[in-house]
C-alpha cells in the first residue's frame, strides 16, 4: 500500500511539472538543455535577428509570459526571440539610450492596436549574475556557477514591469477563430533549425530572471524608464494608446487639397536607376491627361463627383488602352493569393481576386508592364502570423520585408525606381506599419488613409473600406428610401472605439429626437435590419472615426443612399485625387461635434436633395461585381493607382 501510494504521488508530481513546463515552452521542448553549444543564428534561413542579438529590439507588455496558443505556429518563435536585450554591468546607459531610442517605433508599432493596459510603456533593467558562454551570452547552469564563482559577470536585462500578460481585446470583426489554419511555407522551412534554440532561449530568460540575486535587483536599484514623447527618458506611469487618444497634429479637408496641388506641382517619386520605354509612354499618358479635351457632360458620368471630369476621363480611357500589370507569382496561401471576399477588409480580397483574374491589363512578361502588383492579404497576415497578446506586430513586417527581398533579388524592376512602379492593395489597419520602410517607395492603396501614419496624398490610393456581408451577392439590400421619406436626420450607432465616439454620444445621446445617435446595437439579425433601414431612413449619416481614421460607415451610407457625415480629421476620403466629396458628403472636423445638429440643420433643402443626388450617382463606383463592370470599385482602384503613377513618374 506504501509503495502504491508513493508511486501515486510522483506520478501525480511528474504529471503537474509535466503541465508547469508545457505552459512555460508551448513548443514542447522543456526538457532541452538550455543554450546548447550548437547554437544556431535566427539568420541562417533568413534576414532577422538572431535570439540573442544586442541590435535594437522591440519590447512588449511581457516577452516572458506567453500562451501555449502564442506560438503555435513557427514564426512566433522568431516573434518572440527578438524580445529581450541584454546589456552588460556598467552599461546601462546603452539600455537606458536604448529606451529612449526606440520611442518612435513603439509609437508606431502599438499604434493600430484596439485595447492595452495603462503600463504598456513601463520597462526595467533588472541586474542578474551568471557565466558568459562561448558566445559572450550569459548562461544558466549551477554547476558552472559553482565551478566559476569567480567569473560571475552582472548582467543587465531588459525585461517588462509588473510580470502580468496582455490580455488581447483586438476585435476580431470578421467572425473567424484567431488560430491561423497554415503558416507560410518560407517561415516553415527557415525555423526548422531555429525553432528549437529560440524556445530554450525563452525558458532560459524565465529561469534566469525568475532566479536572480534579489539584493542585486533590489527595488532602489531598478531603472524603472520609459520614453517619453520628447524623447528623454521619464518614470513609468499610466499610459493610453494613440488611439484612444486625439492625435497630435490635425489635417483638416481643406489643407489636404493643398497638399495635393502642391505634390502634383512637384513629384517627390524618384528617377529611375536606368530608363525604359515604358516610362516614355507613361509621359506621353500624362501629357494627353493634362490637355485632355474638354467634357462638360457624359451619359454615364455625373459631372459634378469629379475634380476635372476631363482629366478622369482620358485618364480612365488611357488606362483602358495601355495600362499593363504584371502580378507576382512569389508568395504562398494563405497570405498571398487567397482573396477574403466577406467582411470588413474584403475590399483588399475582392481587388486580389479579380486582379489576378483578369485578362485585359495583367500581362505573364514582366519587361512589358507599367505596374508591378504584390498580391498579399493584410487581413491573413494578421491572422496567420500575430502573436496574441503580444501587442507586437514586428514580424509581420519582417515577413513582407522577406518577400520583398526576394522579389527584389529574383527580378531586377523593383530595384529600378525602389518599387516606386509597384503597389500594393491592403485594408487592415495595421498596413501602413507592416509597409513601413521597405516598401516605402510603392504606391500603396490603404484603408488606413491617414496623413499622420505615412500616407502620401498624391502617390497612395485611399481604398474605400467595405464592409461586404455576402460574397456571392456583395450588393444584397443596396439602396434606401427617397429623400422625402427619410424622416431621421443623422443616425449613428456602433461601438465606442477610439476617443472620439464616446465624445459624439455625450453630445447627443438621448439629447435631441432628430438625432439618432446610440452606441452598440445588440446582436442578432434584427438588429442588424433595424440599424439598416435606420441608415436607409436618414437623411444623414454620422461616420466618427473609430480606432483608426477609417470608417466602413462611409461606404455604408453611400450603399444605402445616405448622406455621410465624416468626422476624422487626418483621414484622406477614398479616391481623393479623382472625386469630388463637395457633391455628396458633409466632411466636419472633430471639434465641431458639439454643433453637428445645428451644422446639419443650416443645410439647405435644396442643398441636400444635391447631397442625396450625388451620393446615388457616386454609388456605382463604390460596388464590387463578380465580373468588373466599367467604372466600379475594381476599376476606380486601378484607375487611381494608375493615375497617381503617371502624375509621380519623372523623366531622366
Amino acid at each position: 500500500m506504501e509503495t502504491r501510494k508513493w508511486l501515486f504521488l510522483l506520478g501525480v508530481s511528474a504529471f503537474y511539472f509535466l503541465l508547469f513546463q508545457t505552459t512555460l515552452l508551448p513548443s514542447g521542448n522543456s526538457t532541452w538543455p538550455p543554450l546548447p553549444e550548437n547554437h544556431v543564428s535566427l539568420r541562417s534561413k533568413t534576414s532577422h535577428p538572431s535570439a540573442h542579438s544586442t541590435s535594437k529590439s522591440y519590447a512588449v507588455r511581457n516577452p516572458l509570459t506567453v500562451n501555449a496558443s502564442d506560438l503555435s505556429n513557427s514564426s512566433a518563435v522568431i516573434h518572440m526571440a527578438k524580445k529581450v536585450d541584454f546589456f552588460t554591468v556598467g552599461d546601462e546607459n546603452r539600455g537606458h539610450d536604448w529606451l529612449r531610442g526606440m520611442e518612435n517605433d513603439m509609437e508606431s508599432d502599438l499604434a493600430s492596436e484596439k485595447h492595452s493596459s495603462k503600463s504598456d510603456y513601463a520597462f526595467e533593467l533588472r541586474e542578474v549574475r551568471a557565466v558568459s558562454d562561448s558566445h559572450g551570452f550569459p548562461k544558466k547552469n549551477t554547476a558552472d556557477i559553482n565551478e566559476n564563482k569567480n567569473d560571475l559577470s552582472v548582467w543587465k536585462i531588459l525585461v517588462p514591469k509588473g510580470g502580468k500578460s496582455m490580455n488581447n481585446e483586438v476585435e476580431n470583426r470578421n467572425n473567424k477563430p484567431r488560430e491561423p489554419e497554415s503558416v507560410d511555407a518560407t517561415f516553415q522551412s527557415s525555423l526548422s533549425g531555429p525553432n528549437r534554440t529560440a524556445s530554450t532561449n525563452l525558458t532560459y530568460l524565465r529561469n534566469l530572471v525568475s532566479n536572480a540575486n534579489p539584493s542585486v535587483g533590489s527595488t532602489s536599484q531598478k531603472n524603472d524608464l520609459i520614453a517619453s514623447d520628447n524623447g528623454t527618458a521619464r518614470m513609468s506611469g499610466p499610459r493610453k494608446m494613440r488611439c484612444n487618444m486625439p492625435p497630435k497634429s490635425r489635417t483638416l479637408i481643406h489643407e489636404m487639397e493643398k497638399i495635393l496641388a502642391r505634390n502634383r506641382r512637384s513629384s517627390r517619386a524618384m528617377r529611375p536607376r536606368w530608363s525604359s520605354k515604358l516610362d516614355q509612354e507613361i509621359l506621353a499618358v500624362k501629357s494627353e491627361i493634362e490637355h485632355a479635351p474638354i467634357v462638360t457632360s457624359d451619359k454615364e458620368l455625373y459631372a459634378p463627383l469629379f475634380r476635372n471630369i476631363s482629366m478622369f476621363k482620358r485618364s480612365y480611357e488611357l488606362m483602358e488602352r495601355k495600362l499593363k500589370v504584371y502580378v507576382y507569382k512569389e508568395g504562398n496561401k494563405p497570405i498571398f493569393h487567397q482573396p477574403i471576399l466577406k467582411g470588413l477588409y474584403a475590399s483588399e480580397g475582392w481587388f486580389m481576386k479579380l486582379m489576378e483574374g483578369n485578362k485585359q491589363f495583367v500581362v505573364k512578361d514582366p519587361r512589358q508592364a507599367h505596374l508591378f502588383y504584390m498580391p498579399f492579404s493584410s487581413r491573413m497576415l494578421e491572422f496567420s502570423l500575430y502573436v496574441r497578446n503580444s501587442h507586437n506586430r514586428t514580424n509581420l513586417r519582417w515577413y513582407l520585408k522577406d518577400y520583398t527581398e526576394k522579389i527584389s533579388a529574383k527580378y531586377r524592376y523593383f530595384n529600378r525606381t525602389d518599387g516606386a512602379d509597384h503597389f500594393l492593395v491592403a485594408c487592415h489597419d495595421w498596413a501602413p506599419y507592416e509597409t513601413k520602410h521597405h516598401m516605402e517607395h510603392c504606391i500603396k492603396a490603404l484603408c488606413n488613409a491617414d496623413v499622420t501614419q505615412g500616407f502620401k496624398i498624391g502617390r497612395d490610393v485611399s481604398l474605400p473600406e467595405t464592409y461586404v456581408r455576402s460574397a456571392r451577392n456583395p450588393q444584397r439590400d443596396l439602396g434606401g428610401k427617397p429623400p422625402h421619406q427619410r424622416s431621421i436626420l443623422a443616425f449613428y450607432a456602433g461601438n465606442m472605439h477610439g476617443y472620439l465616439r464616446p465624445i459624439l454620444l455625450k453630445h447627443w445621446k438621448d439629447k435631441d429626437p432628430d438625432m439618432k445617435i446610440f452606441g452598440p446595437m445588440p446582436p442578432g439579425v434584427a438588429n442588424k435590419m433595424n440599424y439598416i433601414q435606420h441608415m436607409k431612413s436618414s437623411k444623414y449619416c454620422i461616420c466618427p472615426k473609430g480606432y483608426e481614421v477609417n470608417s466602413p460607415r462611409v461606404v455604408e451610407a453611400i450603399f444605402y443612399e445616405c448622406v455621410p457625415v465624416i468626422i476624422s480629421d487626418n483621414f484622406v476620403p477614398s479616391f481623393f485625387e479623382v472625386l469630388n466629396w463637395d457633391a455628396f458628403s458633409v466632411i466636419l472636423a472633430e471639434k465641431d461635434i458639439p454643433n453637428l445638429k445645428r451644422i446639419l440643420d443650416s443645410i439647405p433643402q435644396e442643398k441636400y436633395l444635391k447631397l442625396q443626388l450625388g451620393v446615388r450617382r457616386v454609388q456605382k463606383h463604390f460596388l464590387w461585381h463578380a465580373k468588373p463592370l466599367k467604372y466600379d470599385l475594381f476599376h476606380m482602384t486601378l484607375h487611381s493607382i494608375w493615375y497617381n503613377r503617371v502624375f509621380q513618374i519623372k523623366a531622366r
